[in-house]
């Protein structure tokens, strides 16, 4: 309808913020990688502890972004928006005040609550607010806003850390945020949806309970045992309750925490896939970088930030490329594209060793930044393109969802795959043997959580034998660990391109793809147009 798609006066304040948000939350997850040394040295934490420093966060994001994309789409956008602002804020306070690491973790979990409501309806704002061709040049910003984010967070924390502590790494968030909310409440205009369903609470809970037992029990896992009585619960608890949620999600239909509708379309499905798999190999790849920089190589956190910025730059550019080749490139060839170069670049990891100069790093670096800076804009606009902008919200929520919940179960699953390495080689060796086994079970969690040094140290005669086993045992974890996080990268690029298709996406999407491609986003010979182009948003 024209009357809906005039351009907005105030559409370019609504990117500016919902792009400012999406940094900062995207910051708090990828600037905690640098300050865990720091973290573990000033609190006394464990490994386990240290995950849950990032899987808090990261799993309260993925459990509550579909229910604030739906809530968004029925009581207003700018207002949920503005709430979710405001929880992210006062819980950053909160963390940099924090005593202790369970406190912490709890109030990184209250920050991925606000954190979530941004990145679920954020894109839902941008989608209202932009049409044609703007709507690609506003995701390209909001992907690189996400990408610089995710490839800055080493630097500043880095620089926060070092001249300050770890505890300002949150505390920056404060006079942000508080600037931020300010601008959103005079600058950005209300939207929403008033035919929305009401918030889906039963399947929430039911969500809620079988994704965080499934996280809390492989973070456990290598603590209490993969076949002891509390990581078996655990595991068979999320089944259960995965199996409640499917239920009621197919009674209720369409008032759905996760309308089932929307995975009749293989291409929101594929999505989905490469949403999860892929950030499930992404992630823990920058947090093990981080972790080998700062404990094989000693290399401090300002120094390590700096040698994250051929990652940074990487990212930036390919983050402004890539978003503007959607509508220009099939979906397919970007997001299976920027996955399988992503996989490629972690690859190189493995050329590492303890001794290595950093530069050994620069081909993952580079490489791997390029796929992750191109998949996010690409991704964010697929994945709303594939509904009504009506269900905008709920549809970006679930990709969202996707998304964490492959960051929050892939850094749970490679960690303890590389906590359990470690521990399996160091017991085995010849010192760990010497040691006996309480004592070299006790020295290999000191390993996994950046202690190596430390545990050297306090074994005495046996420090050069320690320092040695210790080093083997980290990089041939790392290496594993590595080489895990790449497959799941291949295997989300086959699942990218087999899967995705133009033709699945909404009309008002397809306004932003040019007359001479087809459905299937091939280019025509004859340049006709074989989709309705400008159709009303």
């Amino acid at each position: 309808m024209p009357a809906e798609r005039a351009p907005s006066p105030t559409r370019w304040w609504t990117l500016g913020i919902v792009a400012l948000g999406s940094f900062m939350l995207m910051l708090d997850l990828s600037v905690v990688a640098i300050a865990l040394p720091q973290i573990h040295e000033s609190l006394g934490s464990s490994f386990s502890d240290l995950q849950w420093v990032f899987d808090a966060y990261a799993l309260t994001l993925a459990i509550f972004l579909v229910a604030a994309g739906s809530l968004a789409d029925r009581i207003g956008r700018k207002k949920l928006f503005q709430v979710g602002f405001a929880i992210f804020t006062a819980a950053s306070l909160a963390c940099g005040l924090a005593d202790g690491a369970g406190a912490l973790s709890w109030f990184r979990a209250i920050q991925g609550v606000g954190a979530a409501i941004m990145f679920a309806v954020g894109p839902a704002m941008l989608s209202h607010e932009f049409h044609g061709r703007e709507r690609a040049t506003a995701f390209t910003a909001f992907g690189a806003a996400v990408g610089l984010a995710v490839a800055t967070g080493p630097l500043i924390g880095g620089s926060l850390i070092n001249a300050l502590s770890w505890r300002w790494i949150f505390y920056i968030n404060v006079p942000v945020g508080v600037i931020a909310l300010l601008i959103g409440a005079l600058r950005v205009r209300e939207s929403l949806n008033p035919k929305a369903h009401p918030t889906d609470w039963s399947g929430l809970a039911t969500f809620s309970i079988a994704l965080g037992a499934l996280v809390y029990a492989t973070i456990r896992g290598p603590v209490e045992g993969w076949t002891s009585g509390v990581t078996l619960g655990l595991y068979a608890l999320s089944a259960v309750f995965l199996l409640f949620f499917v239920v009621i999600e197919r009674r209720l239909g369409e008032r759905a925490l996760i309308d089932p509708a929307f995975f009749r379309s293989p291409t929101f499905v594929g999505i989905s896939l490469v949403a999860m798999i892929g950030n499930a190999g992404a992630l823990p790849s920058v947090f093990f970088e981080t972790s080998y920089l700062e404990n094989m190589l000693h290399v401090d956190a300002w120094g390590t930030g700096l040698r994250f910025l051929p990652l940074t730059g990487a990212m930036f550019v390919a983050g402004a490329l890539g978003g503007g080749l959607i509508g220009k490139v099939p979906f397919r060839v970007l997001l299976g594209g920027s996955t399988l170069v992503m996989a490629i670049g972690i690859l190189f990891l493995n050329l590492t060793e303890a001794d290595s100069s950093w530069t050994v790093l620069l081909p993952a670096l580079i490489i791997a930044g390029i796929g992750m800076g191109a998949f996010n804009p690409a991704r964010a606009a697929l994945a709303i393109g594939v509904t009504e902008p009506a269900k905008s919200g709920v549809a970006s929520g679930i990709n969202e969802t996707f998304q964490q919940v492959g960051i929050a179960v892939g850094i749970a699953g490679v960690g303890a795959y590389f906590q359990h390495s470690v521990a399996n080689d160091f017991k085995d060796s010849a010192v760990g043997k010497q040691m006996g086994a309480d004592a070299a079970e006790s020295a290999a969690h000191g390993i996994s959580a950046g202690g190596l040094d430390t545990v050297a140290q306090a074994a005495g005669p046996l420090h050069d034998k320690v320092l040695a086993t210790g080093q083997d045992a980290f990089m041939s974890a790392f290496h594993g660990a590595m080489t895990l996080s790449a497959i799941l990268g291949f295997i989300a690029a086959i699942i990218g391109f087999t899967m995705l298709r133009t033709k699945d996406l909404h009309s008002s999407a397809l306004s932003t793809i040019p007359p001479d491609v087809d459905e299937d986003g091939e280019v025509r010979p004859d340049g006709s147009p074989d989709v309705t182009v400008g159709a009303s948003a």
